[in-house]
């Protein structure tokens, strides 16, 4: 295994981490409660790499990064992933994953499509459930069928937070995952009261 680095970095939704090596960003972690339980998270999933300063290349990731949670539409694909260790059917899910722009969505079904099989979906799911970089593999654009309707559908998100995070980061992104939100579909009276 070649040696590993991280750092911490602030963004618009808390601290976040990037690990890296001389292949490439072999990880990102989004935040937890705070920056310590961030760096804690980061090292019980990479325990041998080193905190560090970044590279220039893992700086513009980081840049990059910070950008897209601020809300503009950037596009992470320049950055070089070190997928050395990663499955072959993971990095074909990633490789299509890169290329839904920011503010879009697509389903578990249509990876599976583009992969040559639709019924191939939730392995799609388990492979994103694997993915080491989000933000960068951007799986929260990624929902259930029917999750553009219905946002309890969105599928999962291993990330702290869960749903409610991949909802959080489709939102500052300008998509919209769902139809009405939860107070949307109450009744006008309840909703007046609030």
């Amino acid at each position: 295994m070649p040696k590993q680095n991280f750092a911490l970095f602030e963004t618009a939704i808390g601290p976040c981490g990037i690990v890296w090596s001389a292949r490439g960003v072999a990880g990102v972690q989004l935040p937890e409660v705070d920056e310590r339980a961030t760096r804690l998270r980061v090292r019980r999933r990479f325990p041998a790499a080193k905190e560090a300063a970044p590279s220039p290349e893992i700086w513009r990731a980081i840049e990059g990064i910070v950008a897209l949670l601020q809300g503009e539409p950037r596009d992470l694909n320049d950055v070089i992933i070190d997928n050395e260790e990663t499955p072959e059917f993971n990095a074909r899910v990633y490789a299509i994953v890169r290329t839904i722009p920011p503010g879009q969505t697509i389903t578990y079904g249509e990876i599976a499509e583009r992969l040559g099989d639709k019924l191939l979906a939730r392995e799609v799911g388990t492979a994103l459930g694997q993915n080491p970089c989000p933000i960068i593999m951007p799986c929260h654009r990624v929902l259930a069928a029917g999750g553009k309707t219905a946002s309890y559908k969105t599928g999962g998100f291993s990330a702290s937070g869960g749903v409610l995070t991949k909802l959080r980061l489709l939102s500052i992104e300008g998509a919209e995952p769902g139809g009405p939100t939860l107070f949307e579909k109450l009744p006008l009276a309840v909703r007046k009261r609030g």
